[in-house]
């Protein structure tokens, strides 16, 4: 162990749960604070610094949450796949434990995706909810989500919750493609994309600081959420250890 590189050493570390514990109560409150100040910063600049939209007025506004929510929600999907690969392949504990705490902070980002679409597309579509390709499919990356907490809490044991409900991410995996091009590969009265990563983007530039530093916040907020819904997960799997106890006994 001494001869290992010390970021190979580090993740060896990781996945001891005292080690983990640690690990997660030191950081996931500095990424729920960083978070939260960063979405702070974006949602002043998306309400105060940018201009109305020349189209839509002020209601596009509900993009800084909308955007930002959705891109989580297929991130957060992908994450719980890989976490989920790794866990089935290697057996890794600490990697179930992950994979089944981004399901609900994912479930939550892809409510929220859905309600703000709703609300946004009352004055633009003429109606609160419309079949489209890309909300239809949100729709059933919810349903997964729900299908994995709902399998993971079916099955009394832990491990082998987690591997099933780990087999249904795997499968669904494939819908976020599906959600990725839905607007390409279909008619659809949802707008194409507007804001690339690479190239250049539709969207006026004096309007991208603030999303950006949205999506910054909200991922800074996802891992501190995930760290304190992993380590709580991970506390109650190895509760009755002497390790337990002893933060137990502290808390007291």
């Amino acid at each position: 162990m001494s001869d290992m590189n010390p970021v190979i050493r580090w993740f060896h570390q990781l996945g001891s749960p005292p080690y983990f514990d640690r690990f997660a109560a030191r950081w996931s409150p500095w990424g729920y604070a960083l978070g939260a100040l960063v979405m702070a910063w974006g949602m002043y600049g998306a309400l105060f610094q940018v201009p109305a939209d020349y189209q839509q007025g002020d209601s596009f506004r509900i993009l800084y949450i909308h955007v930002p929510a959705a891109w989580m929600s297929l991130l957060v999907f992908g994450l719980m796949a890989l976490y989920s690969a790794i866990a089935l392949i290697w057996r890794i504990k600490l990697c179930e434990i992950l994979a089944m705490a981004c399901a609900p902070i994912g479930a939550a980002f892809t409510f929220v995706t859905l309600a703000t679409g709703s609300i946004w597309g009352k004055p633009m579509w003429g109606t609160w909810w419309d079949w489209d390709p890309r909300l239809s499919s949100q729709l059933v990356l919810l349903f997964l989500y729900l299908g994995v907490i709902g399998l993971y809490h079916a099955i009394d044991d832990r491990r082998t919750a987690a591997r099933a409900a780990g087999l249904l991410a795997l499968v669904g995996v494939v819908m976020l493609p599906i959600i990725r091009y839905s607007v390409v590969w279909w008619n659809s009265l949802h707008q194409g994309q507007t804001i690339r990563v690479f190239g250049d983007s539709s969207m006026d530039p004096s309007m991208i600081p603030p999303l950006v530093w949205m999506l910054i916040g909200t991922k800074l907020w996802f891992a501190g959420s995930l760290l304190a819904r992993a380590r709580a997960d991970n506390l109650q799997r190895e509760a009755g250890k002497d390790w337990v106890r002893r933060i137990a006994g502290t808390n007291e």
